[in-house]
């Protein structure tokens, strides 16, 4: 009858201990200079900048930064997973820690000036433009 006893409190820490671990809370920071400019993740607007935002998914993101007045600038970046968030230490990272993980990244990118186009460089650049096609 004790060792029945004991079976089914070891089952039911395990199965407490399954439920009742801490969860994993992903955030990405993207800062640009000068601020206020809008920022896109993979084609999703997610606001202006200084912006965070939760993330779900490690790996690559296509990031998309605009501000009137200087160049839109696209790029990847890769958002790399920590060594706790790989098969089997995510399973043991989230049971043995009773706390929230926060996992952040930031990012930060400069932005160009728009260069302004003097008259005789884009007519040069589209008589450019007419050869290649011919």
């Amino acid at each position: 009858m004790a060792q029945r006893n004991s079976l089914s409190l070891s089952a039911i820490c395990l199965l407490a201990s399954l439920f009742l671990g801490g969860c994993v809370e992903r955030r990405l920071t993207i800062k640009t200079e000068p601020q206020g400019a809008l920022v896109a993740l993979n084609d999703e607007e997610i606001g202006e900048s200084p912006v965070t935002v939760n993330f779900n998914w490690y790996g690559d993101y296509c990031v998309r930064i605009s501000k009137q007045g200087y160049e839109t600038l696209n790029t990847h970046r890769e958002l790399k997973g920590p060594w706790y968030d790989g098969f089997p230490f995510d399973f043991f990272a989230q049971i043995v820690n009773p706390n929230r993980i926060v996992d952040s990244y930031e990012w930060t990118f400069e932005l160009a000036p728009r260069r302004q186009i003097s008259r005789e460089e884009l007519i040069r650049n589209a008589r450019e433009l007419e050869k290649q096609l011919q």
